[in-house]
């Protein structure tokens, strides 16, 4: 024996895409503490308003009220069609792991399968990269995707919408056509995805209050007014 150790190639290639993978959190992290680095070309005040959403709570239809009353973009599922093109992605592949649960098995093993996969890691540095350069281009509304935390803190109105579990499957029954026991299981396990999302690469509980500056209950107010209560805030605070 000569004393040298020989990894198993399937073993010593996951180790370096593991390595990776890491490389990639940590450029996430690094982007997300230097939002507050942005060029101020939007003049004072509020210049984005980043909206969390519970699901089924219209989230996206409160996110285009704001944008339409302020005449900002929003940026909502279109940020993965926004993805594919600049990074010549499948979309298909995007919604897989788009605001989704990790999956170890898909992360470290998935490229290496099909070429086509993206890992959550991969996504995550390529969307952070794409929020922060449509910011860039102006004022704007973005929904979820964690963009609360690529965007300079002082800039930003961050806002959670919420509503009863109830409420929400009645919405998504309607909008599914589906019976009350799917739209339950869907509403669970899209809350546990968008949770485990912000939990392991932001390292921040989605549901704690303190993250906001404004939570708003959809059920009580409805879109219109959620929305007013918005737009009222933007242009107030200083």
């Amino acid at each position: 024996m000569n004393g040298t150790t020989h990894l198993n190639p399937r073993i010593a290639a996951s180790a370096e895409r593991q390595m990776q993978a890491w490389s990639r959190l940590q450029e996430v992290a690094a982007r997300a503490e230097k939002a507050a680095e942005f060029p101020m070309r939007l003049g004072r005040g509020i210049g984005y308003v980043t909206i969390s959403r519970e699901a089924g709570a219209a989230g996206t239809t409160v996110a285009r009220l704001v944008g339409e009353r302020l005449q900002w973009d929003v940026y909502d599922r279109n940020l993965l069609d926004e993805l594919a093109h600049r990074y010549k992605e499948s979309r298909l592949m995007l919604d897989l792991v788009d605001e989704t649960e990790g999956n170890w098995v898909f992360d470290v093993l998935g490229a290496s399968i099909d070429r086509n996969i993206i890992t959550h890691e991969k996504y995550m540095v390529q969307m952070s990269r794409m929020i922060q350069l449509l910011a860039k281009d102006g004022n704007a509304v973005f929904v979820g995707r964690a963009s609360q935390f690529l965007l300079p803190r002082q800039k930003t109105l961050a806002v959670r919408i919420i509503a009863t579990e109830e409420y929400r499957s009645e919405r998504v029954m309607r909008r599914r056509n589906i019976d009350r026991s799917e739209a339950v299981q869907v509403i669970r396990q899209t809350d546990r995805g968008r949770s485990e999302f912000v939990k392991k690469y932001y390292r921040q509980e989605i549901e704690d209050p303190h993250l906001y500056d404004m939570l708003l209950n959809i059920e009580r107010l409805g879109p219109s007014i959620a929305a007013d209560q918005i737009v009222r805030a933007v242009q107030q605070v200083a």
